[in-house]
């Protein structure tokens, strides 16, 4: 998996709809290209990747209905399973997370979030905690139950925040780094039938933002580490004001520019990424425009470390797009293309 000294990127992708899996992939710092070093089904529907530190082992989700999680090994020539494909005890893991010695994973399915030791060697150990989701939505279909989407540490690193779609809640939670058991500690309620998806921390970590998917809209939270406590603040349209409401817009997932000037979203069916502005503080997002996101059904977003490249994992159309950013605007301009087929998830290393 020799990548010449360029970066690399993890792709993952639905193998049940005829995705490779993960893909590790080259890529060139200078154009944003992608060149495929490798690939393995070893774990079925591996929606989401998280790297470990050092970027040695490489962590999926099992999105399937009896839900599990595995660890790869990136120091060899080759893809190779590190341990046993671990269960979550929950259904359609869709997201995942490192913090204190643990994966975390967020099951969609059983609207649970469940905790996983990571051993020395980078490996997973049986689950040690699952903590359940309660309450639901109005949305008559999409939020008759939790419905845990996105796990994720704070910039602090003393919690951890789970974004629910069917309770239009994200939930803070404590984790006993010494029994792996996860603790509700707060409940922050978002708008009714919102639909909140993902959430990313401003890099001041004073606030964050919240992308919902049943309404496209990014809602602006204040963030209190010291107490653990997001508190909203406002909330702005990721799509044009022309576009029809009863259009089929399903937002998915959104990035914070490394200065926090910009904030970046995917939207599905709009097939577009939004283009936003933060002002100084951080609390005011405005809309400045949206891009073509190169393809159909962007259900990621990602920035590469240098913050000059954007890239769009198109499940529909099989493809990660990827943009140079204008780093007086943020807009994106499209550069190039992978053919990815089911593609979910991209990160970098």
């Amino acid at each position: 998996m020799s990548s010449n000294g360029a970066g690399r990127a993890y792709i993952g992708s639905f193998t049940s709809a005829g995705g490779r899996g993960v893909t590790v992939a080259a890529v060139d710092r200078e154009t944003g290209a992608l060149t495929v070093l490798a690939t393995t089904d070893i774990v079925p529907d591996p929606s989401y990747l998280a790297l470990g530190p050092g970027s040695t082992t490489l962590y999926t989700v099992s999105e399937t209905e009896s839900g599990a999680a595995a660890a790869l090994d990136l120091t060899g020539d080759d893809l190779r399973l590190l341990g046993r494909i671990r269960p979550v005890d929950g259904s359609g893991p869709t997201h995942l997370a490192l913090t204190g010695g643990y994966l975390i994973t967020a099951n969609y399915g059983s609207g649970s979030v469940t905790a996983l030791p990571v051993r020395a060697d980078g490996s997973l150990d049986a689950a040690t905690s699952v903590l359940r989701h309660e309450g639901s939505g109005p949305h008559p279909v999409r939020q008759q139950a939790p419905h845990a989407h996105q796990v994720l540490a704070d910039p602090s690193g003393a919690w951890v925040l789970s974004v629910d779609l069917g309770t239009d809640s994200v939930r803070v939670c404590a984790l006993d780094p010494s029994t792996g058991t996860l603790h509700l500690h707060d409940e922050t309620a978002l708008r009714p039938g919102t639909g909140p998806r993902h959430l990313a921390f401003h890099p001041a970590g004073t606030h964050a933002y919240v992308l919902n998917e049943l309404e496209p809209t990014v809602t602006v939270c204040r963030w209190e580490a010291a107490t653990g406590t997001l508190t909203p603040v406002g909330e702005t349209t990721v799509v044009p004001e022309d576009v029809a409401a009863d259009a089929v817009v399903y937002p998915s997932e959104l990035v914070v520019s490394r200065d926090g000037r910009f904030l970046w979203a995917a939207n599905r069916g709009h097939d577009s990424i939004a283009v936003l502005t933060l002002d100084a503080t951080g609390e005011k997002a405005s809309l400045v425009t949206t891009v073509s996101c190169g393809g159909h059904w962007p259900r990621d977003l990602a920035l590469d470390p240098t913050g000059q490249w954007l890239y769009a994992a198109n499940e529909r159309s099989g493809n990660v797009s990827w943009f140079a950013v204008d780093p007086s605007t943020g807009i994106p301009r499209h550069t190039g293309s992978l053919t990815a087929p089911a593609v979910s998830c991209v990160i970098f290393d």
